[in-house]
This record gives C-alpha cells, sequence and structure tokens, in this order.
C-alpha cells in the first residue's frame, strides 16, 4: 500500500476537499483524486461520497480514517526520529504567527536562524486567525494575548505591556494630553477588534483602573498600519511595546501616559509558544524554540 496515498488520504479527511489538499502540498488536484481512487480500488470501497458542492467521508472512510491517521502519525514520527540523529537539524518546519508580529519580529530573525542551521526549512504562515494546528499539520505557533488554550503545550515567550502613543507633530498640533480621560476629545486610531475599538483600560501606581471610552475615524485590521497611521500624525493609537519600542527610543512616537499600564482586554498579556501535545518533539522544533527564546530574553 502506497504511503504517500495514504496521506492524502488523511489531509483529504481533515481539509474535507481534494483543491485544498492540493494547494497546500502544491500539487495538481488530479494527484489527489487519483491516490484516493488507488486506494478505493485496493480497498474495494468508497471513501468519500462526491458532489458538485461537497465532499463527505463514507461510514468506511471515516472508520478507516481512524484506524490509520495513528499508525500515519507514528511513522512522521519515526521519520523525524531517524533524521534527529544528524548533528543538524533537517526538514520543513511549518510555523504560523500574526502578520504584524511576523514581519516586526521574526522575519529580522530568519538570516541569523538560517545561519546557524542551514539545512533547515520553514514554511512561514503569517495569518491573524488561529489556525488549528493539528488539522493544518503546523509545527509551532506564536500567540499573543493571555494564556491561550490548554489543547496545546505552551511556552511563554516573553510579556506583552501597551502604550498610548502619538507622535510629536501631533502633540504639537493638539497640545498635551494630560490625563486618559481627555483622550474622550481626540479622535483615536484603532484596531479592528472589538475591545480595542471601543474602551481602552488604565491602570495607575495604585492600583486603580478606569476605563475610557474611546472613538476615532480611522478603523485599521492591521498593527503595523496603526503605528504608521500614529507615526503620520493621525491620532493616537494603542500599541504593543514590541512593535514600538524603536520608535519610543527615537523619539518618533511619544508614550503619553507612562505611569500607566493599559490595555484593551487583559493586563497580563503575553507573546507564546505553543505547539501540538506530542510525547516526542522534533529536533527541528526544538531548536527552533530555543533560537526563539533567546533571541527574545531581553524583552522578558
Amino acid at each position: 500500500m502506497n504511503i504517500t496515498d495514504l496521506i492524502l488520504f488523511i489531509d483529504v479527511m481533515r481539509h474535507g476537499s481534494f483543491a485544498a489538499v492540493a494547494r497546500d502540498r502544491d500539487i495538481d488536484p488530479s494527484s489527489v483524486s487519483r491516490a484516493i481512487a488507488n486506494l478505493e480500488a485496493e480497498l474495494g470501497a468508497r471513501l468519500f461520497q462526491r458532489t458538485t458542492r461537497r465532499l463527505a467521508p463514507t461510514e468506511a472512510g471515516r472508520i478507516y480514517f481512524e484506524r490509520i491517521e495513528p499508525l500515519i502519525n507514528e511513522l512522521e514520527r519515526a521519520k523525524d526520529e531517524a533524521k534527529d540523529v544528524s548533528a543538524q537539524p533537517v526538514g520543513t518546519l511549518r510555523m504560523t504567527t500574526s502578520v504584524s508580529f511576523g514581519q516586526a519580529c521574526i522575519l529580522p530573525l530568519l538570516p541569523e536562524l538560517f545561519r546557524r542551521y542551514p539545512t533547515l526549512q520553514i514554511e512561514l504562515l503569517l495569518t491573524d486567525a488561529n489556525l488549528d494546528l493539528i488539522e493544518e499539520r503546523i509545527d509551532l505557533a506564536i500567540r499573543l494575548g493571555p494564556r491561550p488554550d490548554v489543547l496545546y503545550i505552551g511556552k511563554k515567550l516573553f510579556d506583552t505591556y501597551y502604550s498610548v502613543v502619538a507622535s510629536p507633530s501631533y502633540i504639537q498640533q493638539i497640545g498635551p494630553v494630560l490625563k486618559p480621560s481627555d483622550l474622550i476629545d481626540h479622535k483615536c486610531l484603532l484596531f479592528a477588534l472589538p475591545n480595542y475599538r471601543s474602551k481602552w483600560k488604565f491602570r495607575d501606581k495604585k492600583g486603580v483602573i478606569e476605563e475610557i471610552p474611546v472613538k476615532g475615524h480611522l478603523i485599521i485590521s492591521n498593527a503595523l498600519a496603526l503605528r504608521q497611521a500614529a507615526l503620520d500624525s493621525l491620532g493616537p493609537a494603542l500599541l504593543a511595546n514590541w512593535l514600538i519600542d524603536i520608535d519610543l527610543k527615537n523619539g518618533t512616537l511619544v508614550n503619553l501616559f507612562p505611569d500607566y499600564c493599559i490595555t484593551a482586554t487583559d493586563f497580563n498579556t503575553a507573546a507564546w509558544l505553543l505547539y501540538p501535545s506530542h510525547s516526542y518533539l522534533p529536533l527541528k522544533v526544538r531548536v527552533v524554540i530555543n533560537f526563539l527564546s533567546t533571541s527574545f530574553q531581553c524583552r522578558c
């Protein structure tokens, strides 16, 4: 029995589409269809019901998937363990994170990562959607926010905190912003998430929390674009430290409330490394986790 056909069958079960599997693996859809047809001919049973609108597994297909998936996972693990005997990590690591974090924090690290591990390949999926790590065959994810879903193994990369910032020219035009409630009179730059676009929370040194309603005429779905709008003097913005640390150091953005902890959701947030719960962690994943942890130590 062809192992490749079995792997494609499992992928089709997970994705529910021949075309999606073909796109994911960069192969012709006919190759996926052929693999499934080969399996069905060998088993003498139909694995999927096909219509012009949808693809659904048959009862035989579901039973076969439940028995075959653990075996294929074990084969993949055996392959990874055999590869790990070598001194250098090999193979492709599928990693995902948000678009802004990936561009601002991960891409600048890749030259050094590849210098250290020239035999490693990275497939970096930049998306603001929280992908299913198992269904999408993700080896490693970086998520931002409170401690994430316990379904995955999680390791804190660094704590995150937020500041309300504006450009010096904006402050010069509008005048100083002395206290959080002053923001009510400003057109703030808003991030396109429910909590971020309606109210911001401020905690002073005594622990007193104040919620300030915010409004604005510009709502943006990308943190990098939101930062650029703040640099362009379009208004105050609530932005994460990992995105604006350099701007605050060189003075192109000003922290309006340095004596406050500020958030739109939870005051305890972080960047988290997540990976599926496996008893064995491949070398390629271990070295990238260690590399990222060392690279971001200064932010902790």
